[in-house]
């Protein structure tokens, strides 16, 4: 048997394992909105842990990471420290969405948004760019796709059909079990993923090099240039280590299928000890990403896609059954991330759009039905971005981040009571003035001074949001009351 039939075979093995366990969730859960789209707020540490260290590491992490250790060199273990914010975020911010969604039954970001700043415009737009800018994140996952199943067929599956087969199997458990499903996929995935990028990457490691020692002494002699900052193409200065260290901490925890998980949390200490742990999964993921991306550069010095050395190194260095299994560990990569996206965006769009404004007072059977047939329209919009757009998946990541990192002023202004309060028109300008700076900065005039946009737009909103706030009606001191009130009771105790 040809080595790439085996090592497909082993995907389409995982694929179909993971299709059962939405089968079974559908089974095992309830016809109801809440328990659909929040799997019932009784998520525990370990299924949660899992959920959100194989969300938040994604093809980004299997397949890009790799990728810019190979282009751009060491630098990239900045990575390091948007890992640890992550984890400090999820401590204090993550704890505080807990116990306003527990107590006033938020299911979406811009519930808990709109109910505080009283303003339905807020909703509306808190919506709208929660789910454009989520819009690139599945392009991400359904570009790694893509590139593991191209790859390890030898592009006898070319890149297109391919990226298009994953992601109508993720959209098939997610349909078919809602966030259950999700949840106990993401736990295999999370387990998977992490033991076959360590194993994949010692595997070759040791086999081409004889060690990471051995390895690291030829980077130094060969490609030195990668062992600098600001990298061998001048990539990693200050400006840009800072703005997406902003960028892929705060812009990606903002997004709404990682905010969500914050409310299905069964308790508050299950939070902190998230906050806690998840930086160790994060940190010492980019570590075997190293030795993929600088021995890839050395054994592979022409590759055309930067974002394919490790299933590269693996189909040509690694035995047939074993590449499946470590490429059926990247599979689980991008499906883990890419099921939360089209969860979050069909959670968003019905609750916040259709329910809100177009179907008011239907069945719960029916929002659900609905919600499924928006997973169908994301898949397929996902899937034209990207057989119509390729690009680096770490850019795609950054850029999508720097979108919702827009939110942050007033997701910021609902959870941390102060006595300036942010108004709705605040909020409202201030993301209009950061995704403006955001296109100025990315477009027209791109990273001026060598600073990321993100630094540029995140700067614009907050000024902006403030200056404006000053001027404009607050929320309504019984409003305030309620949910700064609900967060004070939560911080300090009655």
């Amino acid at each position: 048997m040809e080595p790439w039939v085996i090592s497909t075979g082993l995907i389409f093995l995982y694929l179909l394992a993971t299709i059962a366990i939405g089968i079974l969730a559908n089974r095992k859960g309830t016809s109801t909105m809440e328990d659909f789209f929040l799997y019932g707020r009784q998520a525990g540490f370990i299924v949660l842990y899992l959920t959100v260290v194989a969300t938040f590491h994604s093809a980004f992490a299997f397949l890009g990471s790799g990728g810019f250790f190979y282009t751009h060199g060491i630098g990239f273990w900045m990575a390091g420290t948007w890992t640890v914010l992550v984890g400090a975020i999820t401590f204090t911010l993550g704890t505080r969405i807990w116990a306003l969604g527990k107590k006033f039954g938020y299911i979406t970001p811009a519930d808990m948004v709109a109910d505080f700043y009283e303003s339905e415009t807020v909703r509306v737009i808190v919506a709208i760019v929660s789910v454009i800018f989520t819009l690139l994140y599945i392009q991400v996952q359904a570009t790694g796709l893509g590139i593991i199943l191209s790859a390890a067929t030898g592009d006898r599956i070319p890149f297109a059909l391919a990226s298009l087969i994953l992601l109508v199997v993720a959209a098939g458990y997610l349909m078919a079990g809602g966030l259950r499903a999700v949840y106990w996929t993401d736990v295999i995935q999370g387990i998977w993923m992490y033991v076959a990028v360590w194993g994949g990457s010692l595997l070759l490691t040791y086999k081409l090099f004889g060690g990471p020692v051995e390895l690291w002494k030829r980077v130094v002699a060969e490609r030195p240039d990668l062992l600098t900052l600001p990298g061998p193409e001048g990539f990693f200065t200050p400006g840009i280590w800072v703005g997406m260290t902003i960028a892929l901490s705060f812009g990606i925890i903002l997004q709404p299928h990682m905010m969500i998980r914050y409310f299905t949390a069964a308790s508050s200490k299950t939070l902190k000890l998230l906050g806690a742990t998840t930086p160790l999964y994060l940190m010492t993921l980019f570590i075997p990403a190293a030795f993929v991306g600088l021995g890839g550069a050395l054994i592979l010095p022409e590759l055309a896609t930067p974002d394919r050395v490790f299933p590269e190194l693996l189909i040509r260095h690694a035995p047939a059954w074993l590449t499946g299994l470590i490429l059926a560990g990247a599979t689980a990569a991008a499906m883990s991330t890419l099921d939360s996206i089209l969860h979050s965006n069909m959670t968003v769009l019905t609750r916040d759009v259709y329910q809100r404004y177009i179907a008011r007072g239907r069945s719960e059977k029916h929002y659900l039905a609905f919600g499924r047939w928006v997973v169908v329209a994301l898949l397929a919009v996902g899937w034209v971005l990207t057989v119509r757009n390729f690009d680096f998946l770490v850019t795609l990541v950054t850029l999508s981040g720097v979108g919702a990192l827009q939110l942050m002023p007033a997701v910021l202004g609902v959870c941390y009571p102060g006595r300036r309060l942010t108004t709705a028109p605040g909020v409202i300008a201030g993301i209009c003035a950061g995704l403006a700076a955001l296109c100025l900065t990315q477009i027209v005039f791109p990273r001026p001074f060598g600073i990321h946009e993100s630094l540029w737009s995140l700067a614009a909103n907050f000024a902006v949001t403030i200056l404006v706030s000053r001027f404009t009606r607050p929320p309504s001191e019984a409003t305030v009351e309620r949910i700064h009130g609900e967060v004070e009771r939560f911080v300090y105790g009655d």
